[in-house]
């Protein structure tokens, strides 16, 4: 018989594994000595040894499912059930308890962990859902379509819930998109609209540019354009395609009368400033009759500038006021010459001129001696009185005799 620590064989070559309720018989041994016997069941038993070992590793290093390690370890402790090794079995019972509790603590640690993920996923989740909603109502439509477009890949890349609560949130971040889309299209639906109206406008204000750019009716004409401008402006902006063809044509039949125009007024300005320059001529001229002497021979003069004056046309509107004032100031001095010339030889006012001062003159006197005599009488009222009627007559005679000296008397 030979035996060891954890088995033996006995005569009849029976083997037997040593264990805590006992020997147990691992099986037969006929083929050799007791110690190839011992031999072959104790490398069974370090099979078995490096298996659990195999597994613990696998455990522990890989994502191996709880269902998968549950089916190994029942495996492996089958066969160590059935007896079929000599070694210490018990420590490898135990190896397989402790290796069933490790598998347990990480079935539950995936559990925490997939409980933690599907409440991330859920939170991330009604947060997209949140800000779609959010976005539905926007009107910055590029900005919130590409944001919308995003937000379906970034749900596309978070993990499923359970299907009631991933249906619900769904349904709500989808009709959020499509409340979006709704709103988007019709307020699209209605630019186009609006667009096509502002197109049918500036057609007909392009038509009425076009017809306008021959006119040469320069004010009321260009006082139109500005109205159009305005209309212009009023009507929005047409489609694309159409919006600087329409300008171009607009833009195009404006330059086509304000150009003419501004030939025209360039070659006016440059008749008118040459206008100004012979008027200027002419005035300086007018100046040279001043003072008048020989009224007669400067009233012919002055009428023959004045001719040439009303021949030459108009002058720069700025430039009018100063060289027309430069006339009308020599005017002015034929004018009063001629009146006082008139005064000098006029028989019939020169007597009632002095007729006139003999009367003022004989009244101031009558004042006078009145004044006199109510101060000899102590009367000063009376005499203050007649020197504020005295003061009247006398700016009266005053007047009269410088008038008389006019007339050369």
């Amino acid at each position: 018989m030979s035996s060891d620590p954890w088995g033996r064989v006995d005569e009849t070559g029976t083997v037997y594994v040593r264990t805590a309720d006992g020997e147990q018989v691992v099986g037969s041994w006929q083929a050799g000595s007791p110690e190839e016997a011992l031999a072959y069941f104790e490398r069974k038993y370090e099979g078995l040894v490096v298996e659990i070992g195999l597994l613990e590793k696998r455990v522990k290093t890989t994502d191996l499912s709880t269902k998968d390690a549950q089916v190994a370890i029942d495996h492996i402790r089958e066969q160590v059930d059935a007896h079929h090794a000599v070694g210490d079995l018990q420590a490898l019972r135990d190896r397989l308890d402790k290796l069933v509790a490790t598998v347990e603590s990480r079935r539950e640690e995936r559990k925490q962990q997939r409980a933690k993920q599907s409440d991330e996923a859920r939170k991330a989740k009604e947060d997209l859902v949140t800000e779609a909603e959010q976005l539905a109502q926007s009107d910055q439509w590029r900005a919130a379509g590409e944001r919308l477009r995003a937000l379906v890949d970034i749900w596309k890349g978070l993990p499923r819930l359970d299907r009631k609560s991933d249906d619900e949130l769904w349904h709500r971040f989808s009709h959020a998109r499509s409340a979006f889309s709704k709103r988007r299209k019709a307020h699209f639906a209605q630019l186009d609209a609006q667009r096509e109206e502002a197109r049918r406008t500036k057609e007909r204000l392009v038509s009425e540019a076009e017809a306008l750019s021959g006119s040469s009716d320069w004010g009321p004409t260009a006082a139109r354009y500005r109205e159009l401008m305005a209309e212009w402006k009023a009507a929005g902006r047409a489609q694309r395609e159409h919006e600087d063809d329409l300008w171009n044509r607009f833009r195009g039949a404006q330059d086509v009368f304000f150009a003419a125009r501004s030939s025209v007024f360039a070659e006016r300005d440059a008749e008118q400033t040459e206008n100004l320059k012979l008027k200027e001529e002419l005035a300086e001229e007018a100046e040279k009759l001043l003072p008048i002497g020989d009224l007669k021979a400067a009233r012919a003069a002055f009428r023959s500038l004045n001719e040439r004056w009303e021949a030459i046309g108009h002058v720069p509107r700025d430039a009018r006021p100063k060289v027309e004032g430069r006339m009308h100031a020599v005017e002015r001095a034929m004018q009063e010459s001629e009146e006082a010339e008139w005064r000098r030889t006029n028989p019939e006012a020169r007597a009632r001129a002095a007729g006139l001062t003999g009367q003022l003159q004989a009244a101031v006197d009558k004042l006078r001696a009145q004044i006199d005599q109510a101060r000899a009488q102590g009367n000063a009222s009376k005499a203050d009185k007649l020197e504020r009627e005295l003061e009247g007559r006398q700016a009266l005679l005053d007047q009269a005799l410088k008038g008389l000296q006019e007339f050369g008397g």
